[in-house]
């Protein structure tokens, strides 16, 4: 059965960072991308980073600079490293399996291309 669980997520001030994760169960990291994606009230929920399976790592222009993804294939699990935290950061933060009929550099970043979802972690950047 596969399952992807985050956590880490939390209040933190301005300009903090993070460390999220995302483990994985009943497939390989060797076999998949991973995706990162955020939804904040009222909003769509938006592309933030991935890492394909020879961990290439892929932005949203937004965190560039800011974030990074990796990824600890014997732990079976996907980081996202949130540093420099601005208050348009906050959202419930949600990772997922890419399908395997697509190709990260190409879908990473397209929703309805992800097979499976984890329950999302929430971040909150306030005072």
């Amino acid at each position: 059965q596969v399952q992807l669980v985050e956590s880490g997520g939390g209040l933190v001030q301005p300009g903090g960072s993070l460390r999220l994760s995302c483990v994985v169960s009943g497939f390989t990291l060797n076999a998949r991308a991973i995706g990162w994606f955020r939804q904040a009230p009222g909003k769509e929920r938006e592309e933030v980073a991935a890492i394909n399976v020879l961990d290439v790592a892929f932005y949203n222009d937004s965190v560039k600079g800011r974030f990074i993804v990796t990824k600890d294939v014997a732990q079976k699990t996907v980081y996202l490293q949130m540093n420099a935290l601005e208050f348009d950061d906050t959202a419930v933060y949600y990772c997922g399996r890419l399908g395997h009929r697509y190709l990260a550099q190409t879908a990473w970043s397209r929703f309805d291309a992800y097979d499976d979802w984890g329950q999302g972690t929430q971040v909150t950047v306030s005072l």
